[in-house]
């Protein structure tokens, strides 16, 4: 992919499982999966998104964004792998208006780890308990750029 995993990311593939973990037991394997069954990986994932270099397409997928989770109806968490602290970002592709896809993209945390730690502690915004808690995302602001 050209850049590497975040550490804490790296370690939780290494130590805790190749994917099948996570919120709703739906983090992608790093490559390959866990068995023949799995249809993709967060490498394949992101591969398949990021457009051929040159490509004259409205469509873009930022660089770095790596599909960690899959959320169902093409919505995923991913680890900006360009930032400093691997913020979480949502991709949720219904907020896509006028061919605009950066609009598409959220902050759901500010850190893998901060990500990581709301999972554990069954905080988050995908928690069953949680629908009536206020969980306005920001939009991502690099998003457009990249």
């Amino acid at each position: 992919m050209g850049f590497r995993l975040h550490p804490l990311l790296a370690t939780f593939y290494r130590k805790v499982g190749n994917g099948g973990f996570g919120p709703a037991d739906s983090v992608l394997p790093l490559s390959g999966g866990p068995d023949a069954d799995w249809g993709t990986s967060a490498v394949q994932e992101y591969l398949d998104r990021a457009p051929p270099e040159g490509s004259d397409t409205w469509w873009s997928w930022p660089e770095g964004a790596v599909p960690v989770l899959d959320w169902g109806c093409a919505m995923f968490a991913c680890v900006d792998c360009r930032s400093d602290d691997k913020t979480v970002l949502l991709f949720e592709p219904n907020a896509i208006t006028a061919q605009d896809v950066s609009r598409a993209w959220f902050v759901d945390a500010g850190s893998s780890a901060e990500w990581l730690e709301t999972w554990l502690n069954g905080q988050g915004w995908y928690e069953e308990d949680a629908v009536d808690r206020d969980f306005d995302m920001a939009p991502w602001a690099d998003a457009s750029s990249r």
